[in-house]
């Protein structure tokens, strides 16, 4: 099966200019979910070319709305945006965190093979999380809930960091439900080469007191 053009047809639309060899770990990065998902269950969609516009395309949509250089997947199962955003930016630092022992088996290997020198797997509760240095971004495509999502991170950020949770549809209940000092700074609209479905990033920021 040749992946390789919808996905370069895929970073075409999304205006993302990507070099070959950046695609080829993209590529590579795929196979081993297919590989590693016999066994290790890592991801529900079983389908190489699926994987491409729902894994990696989705991934990558974010890409133009985030700040670097230092910024952290939480919750990040198979890697998911983490490992694409760390090919696409391989001058950012990017953790890497989980707490399945599993997935992060999967993701110190995956980190090998393809190269990634710039991330670093963290296998770890995230409240727990205690890192050396902070993050300009903490991002998550996993929690269920903004709020949650604000208060067990909140601790990782820099003072200016920004939290960004991709979303499906808008979500107008959460909004209302986030902790205090903390606020919605930007909703955006995001869509994904190949997929009819609402997709939405949420940016949020600590309010200056």
């Amino acid at each position: 099966m040749n992946l390789a053009q919808p996905l370069a047809s895929g970073l075409a639309a999304l205006g993302l200019d990507l070099d070959t060899a950046q695609q080829q770990k993209l590529l590579n990065y795929v196979a081993l979910i297919a590989k590693w998902n016999k066994v290790y269950n890592l991801t529900a969609v079983r389908d190489p070319e699926a994987m491409v516009t729902q894994h990696l395309l989705d991934s990558l949509t974010v890409l133009p709305h985030l700040a670097g250089p230092r910024l952290i997947d939480v919750g990040c199962g198979a890697g998911l945006p983490g490992i694409p955003l760390a090919i696409a930016r391989p001058e950012w630092k990017v953790g890497l965190l989980d707490s399945n022992h599993k997935k992060a088996t999967f993701l110190r290997q995956a980190c090998l093979e393809l190269g990634l020198t710039n991330a670093e797997v963290v296998c770890e509760r995230v409240e727990l999380c205690r890192p050396g240095e902070a993050f300009d971004a903490v991002i998550s495509r996993a929690f269920s809930d903004l709020g949650e999502f604000a208060r067990l991170t909140a601790h990782l950020l820099t003072k200016d960091g920004k939290l960004y949770a991709m979303k499906g549809v808008y979500p107008h209940d959460e909004m209302g439900r986030l902790p205090p000092h903390f606020k919605a700074q930007e909703v955006i609209p995001l869509t994904v080469p190949g997929m009819d479905a609402n997709r939405h990033l949420v940016i949020m920021g600590v309010e200056e007191q």
